[in-house]
């Protein structure tokens, strides 16, 4: 592997890599960037992002050069793509390239939305909610603060383990002085937070919002904006349901609710709610988002697999009793009952993995 100082990373392995960046290796695609799976030659695979075409045409490269930017600035987290190196294509004006960790399990939003694709367990969604929450959180957290501005679904990523991460830095600002990146808000509609108006709103709590949206889109699996829809909104449609005590009537329809997730959906929806809120002062800070979602989904999960072993006892208990009394009446089909025993029991067992 070539090194070229600051930018790492040899164009022309890189290129040899990607297979001339052709369309077999293409893995996605936005706005400002194409990302690109190589295989280098010390037998590590990387996802290489590049220019798109219409802003190589425009030799606008400022967003790939941010991203390069700001990531560069953070320290390691487990919760955020972790950018590798880059490197410059010299044939071209302002060619930045970066080289990330490649995340092969597709995004949020394809874990979602994608008609193929199953939908994801109850306690997953939970679980990614927190991942992304302390991704934030560490953002945040850093001085000064960054803020990302651009939290959506397609921007949360999946590595190898299942595991979320926070991806695509190219709108995120590390510098609130920074006049070059603040001359307009920035975002995706439908995420975007409409107290975002001005440059001089931009704080973390743009990023709450969006994240709020996220929670609200995870919980539904409805599109933020579906203009088939009425409201189409998904803030305006949640946000009524859950002012009128209907939380649950948000909940993804292909994917049954068991009774001791009802709970912590409704402490999920809630923190979603606050989130979204048109008053700043009461949208939470992300410290406080993660410590209230880690006490409504962490600390119930361990109780499940007691509580439905009791349960199960309670169930298969009263199941004999009937069956006692059946024989006692000269009913058979005892074997066919016995079945039945085994099978409510694997269902209840099953329940206690929670995914």
């Amino acid at each position: 592997m070539g090194m070229t100082g600051y930018y790492g990373y040899d164009y022309e392995e890189l290129k040899e890599a990607a297979e001339n960046f052709s369309d077999s290796r293409l893995i996605g695609k936005g706005s400002h960037g194409c990302v690109y799976k190589a295989f280098l030659k010390h037998g590590v695979t990387v996802a290489i992002k590049k220019p798109s075409l219409a802003f190589q045409k425009l030799a606008d490269n400022s967003n790939l050069e941010n991203e390069a930017r700001i990531l560069s600035s953070l320290p390691p987290c487990p919760y955020v793509v972790k950018l590798l190196g880059t490197s410059r294509d010299s044939a071209a004006e302002n060619g930045v390239v970066l080289v990330m960790e490649h995340l092969p399990n597709g995004t949020l939003h394809d874990a979602l939305h994608a008609p193929s694709a199953t939908p994801p367990a109850w306690l997953r969604r939970a679980r990614i909610a927190i991942r992304v929450a302390k991704a934030l959180r560490f953002l945040h957290g850093r001085s000064p603060p960054v803020v990302h501005r651009d939290v959506k679904s397609a921007n949360i990523l999946f590595d190898a383990s299942w595991d979320a991460k926070l991806a695509d830095f190219g709108l995120a600002i590390g510098d609130v002085d920074d006049e070059s990146l603040l001359s307009r808000p920035a975002g995706t509609i439908g995420y975007l937070d409409p107290c975002y108006t001005v440059p001089s709103n931009l704080s973390t709590k743009n990023d709450v919002f969006s994240f709020g949206v996220v929670l609200l889109e995870m919980i539904s699996c409805r599109k933020v904006i579906d203009v088939t829809r009425s409201p189409a909104s998904i803030v305006e449609w949640a946000s009524h349901l859950i002012r009128h005590g209907r939380p649950l009537d948000i909940c993804d329809k292909r994917v049954h609710v068991p009774w001791y997730m009802e709970h912590t959906i409704r402490q999920i929806l809630g923190v979603a709610s606050r989130c979204v809120s048109p008053e700043l002062e009461n949208r939470p800070s992300m410290e406080e988002i993660v410590t209230e979602l880690e006490n409504c989904i962490l600390e119930p999960a361990r109780f499940p697999l007691w509580v439905n072993i009791l349960r199960t006892v309670t169930l298969l208990t009263r199941q004999r009793k009937m069956n006692s009394s059946r024989r006692k009446r000269g009913v058979h089909g005892d074997a066919d009952i016995s079945r039945g025993e085994k099978v409510l029991f694997r269902q209840i067992l099953a329940d206690t993995t929670l995914e």
